[in-house]
Order: structure tokens, then C-alpha cells, then sequence
């Protein structure tokens, strides 16, 4: 049963379309991330949820309860609306002590005395904040900030929990724990939560399905490794992973697999349905740790084997990410061990890894 439905929601300022025809349905206990870049209409579809932006027109039920639906003339106002948010920038008040934070929200809601004692402790509890309830935000870290906002977001018992950006004033080392921290403390709670992000690495680590959003709409909603491995359009396969993208024209067919020709002529097979126009121009792509290198000496056997040159490569730790050029196009690859510029080494572009997708 869905405990979140968005129905064809819609926002315009003047002439200019923030969403255009929005859907989602999100089952109760799930984490949904809407993923995209900055202006894509996340954040706009989170403040919706949340009552702080007003739709032109659509509907949003939650836990069966109408929100927001414009036929019916029904908007309810958001501190009714039984949802937690946390803000990117926490919002903690900073004449406040933990304690009076996490009060705060219990007061508006007519809970005080013990009940509130309780629930306060409980929160704090949940994120291993219970020593710090007589501190002020300003006598926190980033990080304890962070679980805080969160505990705030808790202690009232909301029926869904709405996060926007909440690990990005965190520095990399702190956010990749907060990550694990974040989604271990979902899993506990079991609190249907929609998260909003541009990170792809939040994104699939957090996620049970990611919503991609570009220009206002959503272009793809599947369980990380779908999004990841099978992505539906040329933007999905750049913005969520590295991705070697190229164009190409499609000039034939043959069984399951299509020729394709690059600028400069190189030819590459691809194993991609006959849905594409035989003589139409398309946007390919492969990932480059799809793409293998061949070790000095041995053999490789298999379609797309091309001998290339080493323009030059970056060294990540795990691996080596080098550089060449094939077709007028600059294609990265991993390999363990690195490879000098100016090297020929032969590399093979399997054509089942190989994603074709029409041109617009």
C-alpha cells in the first residue's frame, strides 16, 4: 500500500514550469532519494510535500490523508500535516540548548511534562546525542548538529521524515559515516523517508529506489542498481556514475547487435534492441570500468578490440583511470596498474556493455 502518493503535480511561477506533471507512489517504510541536478525540481517537490510551497495543481495524499489536491480546493496548512523535515542547513535555533530544540516542536503540539521528557530522551537516544541535551548548537560539531536536526525531526513520531541535502555541509570523511549512520537509523525506525540530493554516491548507498528528476520531470524511477546498470536515458547514464558518453549513427542491424560509426569512421557493435532508426544519429555510452584492458602478452578475444595510446591517466587509490582516444572521443578505463602516456596498449569495448540511446 502506498503511504506517499504524488498525483500529475504541477508548479508555475508565471511563465516559467518548476514541475511538470510529477507522479510517485512510495510504500510505507521506504527510502526514496530524488536525485538530480541543482534546479531539477527536487527540492520544489520535497517544500510541496512539506506544505511550504503551494502546487498549481495536482494532489498529494499521505498515509490516505489528502494534503494537497487543487480540484478539490484542499491544501493543509504544515504544521498539521503530521511530516519531520530537515533542512540543509539544520535550522537549529542557537539561543536553544538541544533539549529546548527538540522542546520545541513538542510544544506545538500541546505535548509537555514527562511525555515530552520522554520523547526528548528517546530522540536523543536514537542518535547518541542523550550527554549533549543541556549544549548549544554552537558548542557542537558539524556533525552532532547534524543528529541533532535529525533528533528534531524524530522526537514528534512523524508519519514520514523529508531530507533535504542533509550530509552536504559535512566534510567527505564525516559524510560517508553519517551516510551509514542515517540509513542504519531509517532501518530502526522504520520511518518512510524521501530524501532529496545531488549526489549520486548518497544516492545509491541510501537508497531502496532513486527517483531521477531533469527539467521539472522525473526521467527514471528504479532500485539503485537498475538506475545504475540500466539507466533510460543519455542523461541518467551521465549523471548518475562515471560514464563514457559518445555520439554515433546507427547504420544497420545485425541479429541483436547494431553497428554503430563514430565521427572518424570507427566502428563499434552494440547489443541494443532493433528500436532504433536505421540511419538516425544516437548517444552511446559505457562505463569505463566496463571496458576491458588488456594485460601485455596475454590474448583478448571478442568484438570492439582496438589498439589505442595512453594520453594520460589519474591515480585514485584502488585504481588507475586512464585516458585514450578512440573515434574522436576521449574514453577513460580502470586498471590496477597504471600505464605510462604515449603507451599502446589494446583495449575491448564489450558490445552487451554498450547502452544506445536516441538522440534529442
Amino acid at each position: 500500500m502506498a503511504d506517499v502518493l504524488i498525483e500529475n503535480l504541477c508548479r508555475k511561477i508565471g511563465p516559467l514550469t518548476i514541475l511538470r506533471d510529477v507522479s510517485l507512489s512510495v510504500g510505507e517504510g521506504e527510502f526514496i532519494t530524488l536525485l538530480g541536478p541543482s534546479g531539477c525540481g527536487k527540492s520544489t517537490t520535497l517544500n510541496a510535500l512539506a506544505g511550504l510551497d503551494r502546487p498549481t495543481s495536482g494532489r498529494i495524499a499521505v498515509g490516505g490523508r489528502v494534503l494537497y489536491d487543487d480540484k478539490a480546493g484542499v491544501f493543509i496548512e504544515p504544521q498539521f500535516r503530521d511530516l519531520g523535515m530537515m533542512f540543509q542547513s539544520y535550522a537549529l535555533w542557537p539561543h536553544m540548548t538541544v533539549h529546548q530544540n527538540l522542546a520545541f516542536p513538542l510544544e506545538i503540539r500541546k505535548i509537555t511534562g514527562v511525555a515530552a521528557r520522554s520523547k526528548i530522551v528517546e530522540a536523543l537516544n536514537l542518535v547518541d546525542m542523550e550527554k549533549y541535551a543541556g549544549r548549544y548548537p554552537g558548542e557542537l560539531s558539524g556533525g552532532q548538529q547534524q543528529r541533532v536536526a535529525l533528533a528534531r525531526t524524530l522526537v514528534y513520531g512523524p508519519r514520514l521524515m523529508l531530507l533535504d541535502e542533509p550530509l552536504s555541509n559535512l566534510d567527505a570523511k564525516l559524510r560517508d559515516k553519517a551516510r551509514d549512520w542515517l540509513r542504519d537509523l531509517q532501518r530502526r525506525t522504520g520511518v518512510t523517508t524521501i530524501y532529496v540530493t545531488h549526489d549520486q554516491t548518497e544516492a545509491l548507498a541510501l537508497s531502496d529506489r532513486i527517483v531521477v528528476m531533469e527539467s521539472g520531470e522525473i526521467v527514471q524511477v528504479g532500485a539503485p542498481s537498475e538506475i545504475y546498470k540500466t539507466p533510460a536515458t543519455a542523461f541518467v547514464a551521465d549523471f548518475v556514475g562515471a560514464n563514457n558518453i559518445f555520439e554515433a549513427k546507427i547504420t544497420g542491424y545485425s541479429r541483436d547487435a547494431a553497428t554503430l560509426v563514430l565521427a572518424d569512421g570507427v566502428i563499434l557493435k552494440a547489443c541494443v534492441p532493433s528500436a532504433h532508426t536505421v540511419g538516425s544519429a544516437a548517444k552511446a555510452a559505457i562505463r569505463p570500468e566496463q571496458i576491458i584492458v588488456l594485460n601485455d602478452g596475454a590474448s583478448l578475444q571478442g568484438d570492439n578490440i582496438f589498439e589505442v595510446q595512453a594520453l594520460g591517466e589519474t591515480y585514485q587509490g584502488a585504481r588507475h583511470v586512464l585516458y585514450f582516444n578512440l573515434g574522436g572521443v576521449k574514453f577513460s578505463a580502470e586498471r590496477q596498474e597504471p600505464i605510462a602516456p604515449g603507451q599502446t596498449f589494446r583495449v575491448r569495448l564489450p558490445s552487451e556493455a554498450i547502452r544506445v540511446f536516441a538522440h534529442h
